[in-house]
């Protein structure tokens, strides 16, 4: 099979990304990379359409232990204890089979949560429609005393 600038866009690629795998490998992908590429590329891999947005989060502080890179974020409540957040769009997923697409979204939620070794005790499952009204992300701080 011939791997053109085509073939990329039918694997759901744009043209720039398709430009960017043969300057990165100095030449044409094969099948096989063409189709890993598109796999990791995608919406609901790489966060196309919200990249932008999640970098309006704040990541750093004195009591985030793991920002973002791993599995889910883990912030100290103080008291040896912590809370572990994570967010999951599946986007595409769920605007093919709503229902389905939402539930392996919390599965996937649930699983990184496990993996930074907490247990859950709460879950939020919304689906939204439509195009986001708010460009700027609110700011919010936790308060936690004795």
């Amino acid at each position: 099979m011939i791997v053109n600038e085509k073939l990329a866009i039918d694997h759901g690629l744009k043209k720039d990304e398709y430009k960017k795998i043969c300057d990165l490998l100095k030449r044409v992908p094969n099948i096989t990379e063409l189709g890993i590429f598109s796999a990791m590329w995608n919406e609901h891999c790489s966060y196309k359409s919200s990249r932008f947005h999640l970098k309006n989060l704040p990541t750093k502080g004195k009591n985030v232990i793991q920002g973002p890179g791993e599995n889910a974020g883990v912030i100290d409540i103080g008291d040896n204890d912590a809370i572990v957040f994570k967010i999951e769009s599946h986007n595409h997923p769920s605007f093919i089979e709503p229902y389905q697409g939402a539930a392996t979204g919390v599965g996937g939620i649930m699983r990184d949560v496990f993996t930074m070794g907490a247990r859950p005790i709460a879950l939020l499952n919304s689906i939204h429609f439509g195009i986001m009204m708010f460009f700027t992300l609110p700011t919010f701080t936790i308060t936690v005393s004795n």
